[in-house]
């Protein structure tokens, strides 16, 4: 009750806004990760392993030759035996004391074989090689770098172009990966322009050129974007056609309150379950998650600003994609936040009630912010090497979301 002279506090959007950390929990907990596929090699990049990746052959198969040179077996000097190239047999089974081999980087040694003395440490004279070397030196062992059934990657690391050499010289031609998660892309927005200088009273399309990247980043497979004009039927047309194709859907420019807003009264046409209903982080407040029903795919509304939608993006639309794709996020990595440089620069203060998303770039253990971070620009983006996660009142040190280059 209100008692007299008094008044009660406005009820606001940012009252009902999740905070950041809890946002990004619940976009983690809005989907599983999709089905598996036995996918060849070289159609797996990018995708994240359903099973762990073990060693079928131990690395390497055999004793092998680490340098160009002379296997060697007992004291110097010694005389050679004959030559093996990599991929040859050896011309004798075990090399006798005394008896040297003249090797190839990556050839097959022959038991017995202690050593391999290269050649700008050897003295050939005729069939006699004459030189020093420590016993065990350059010859790599069978199974010394990785012994067979050893797991070398677990479920749900990324297929990198390092980790599919691993899983060829592992044996393997095909992988068990997750599906990549087909997102659906709506762009609305009367005012926008798809080419060119824009006229006056009209913007270029920043976001439709953003979000395929961070789509196919977070290991999603985007779909063509679809440009809507501002309205509600359209914008619950799009969604109703795009839950029939896709496992997420992707809204910008209409999530927040305005007149030209219609995406929470389209969810609620079609409804939709809101799990997040703004995020109490700047910029991108004004973003949402829901998820259609009757088991159909999750929603993120983005702002229509630039900055403010990337921003979404990292909260939101990033962490769901990486889950329904089966991806294990890595471990936070934090780091102190430094002052901002004065040219083109605003110091990174803390917000009260807000986590502060701040693109910077990296120099050595700390990070720099770069500035040029208004929610309509994505220049201080495009610049930064990370986005530090500056929570409300500060802290000493800062998680660091990492962006692709």
């Amino acid at each position: 009750m209100t008692t007299l002279g008094t008044t009660p506090p406005p009820r606001t959007a940012h009252a009902a806004a999740r905070g950041w950390p809890e946002a990004r929990a619940a976009a983690l907990a809005a989907g599983g990760p999709l089905d598996v596929r036995d996918t060849p090699l070289r159609r797996a990049h990018g995708r994240a392993l359903a099973e762990p990746l073990t060693a079928r052959a131990p690395l390497p198969a055999f004793d092998t030759a680490a340098m160009d040179g002379y296997a060697v077996a007992g004291p110097g000097p010694w005389t050679v035996a004959g030559r093996v190239l990599a991929g040859q047999e050896p011309p004798v089974a075990r090399l006798a004391a005394g008896r040297a081999l003249e090797v190839a980087t990556g050839a097959r040694v022959p038991e017995g074989a202690e050593a391999v003395l290269p050649y700008e440490d050897a003295l050939r004279t005729g069939a006699s090689v004459a030189g020093a070397v420590a016993p065990g030196r350059h010859v790599r062992r069978r199974g010394e770098e990785c012994p067979a059934g050893v797991e070398v990657l677990p479920p749900g690391a990324v297929l990198t172009p390092a980790a599919l050499g691993l899983a060829a010289s592992l044996g393997y031609d095909r992988v068990a990966v997750h599906r990549r998660p087909r997102v659906a892309l709506l762009v609305t927005g009367d005012e926008l322009v798809r080419r060119g200088t824009p006229p006056a009273g009209r913007v270029r399309d920043a976001v439709g050129p953003l979000l395929p990247g961070v789509v196919a980043w977070a290991g999603g497979a985007p779909q063509p974007v679809t440009y809507l004009p501002d309205g509600r039927p359209p914008l619950t047309a799009a969604l109703t056609r795009a839950a029939a194709g896709a496992d997420a859907v992707a809204v910008c420019g209409a999530s927040s309150r305005g007149p030209a807003d219609h995406l929470r009264p389209a969810l609620a046409d079609l409804g939709a379950d809101l799990l997040v209903d703004g995020v109490a982080c700047r910029p991108g407040h004004p973003q949402l998650l829901a998820r259609l029903p009757g088991g159909g795919p999750p929603v993120v509304g983005l702002p229509g600003n630039p900055y403010a939608a990337f921003a979404a993006c990292l909260t939101l639309l990033v962490p769901l994609l990486e889950r329904l794709a089966g991806r294990t996020p890595p471990p936070p990595w934090r780091t102190r936040l430094a002052p901002a440089p004065a040219a083109g620069s605003r110091a990174p203060a803390p917000h009260p009630r807000d986590t502060r998303l701040v693109p910077v770039t990296l120099d050595g253990t700390r990070a720099v912010p770069v500035g040029h971070d208004r929610p309509g620009l994505l220049w201080g983006a495009a610049a930064a090497d990370a986005v530090a996660v500056l929570p409300p009142g500060g802290a000493d040190e800062v998680e660091l979301l990492r962006l692709p280059r």
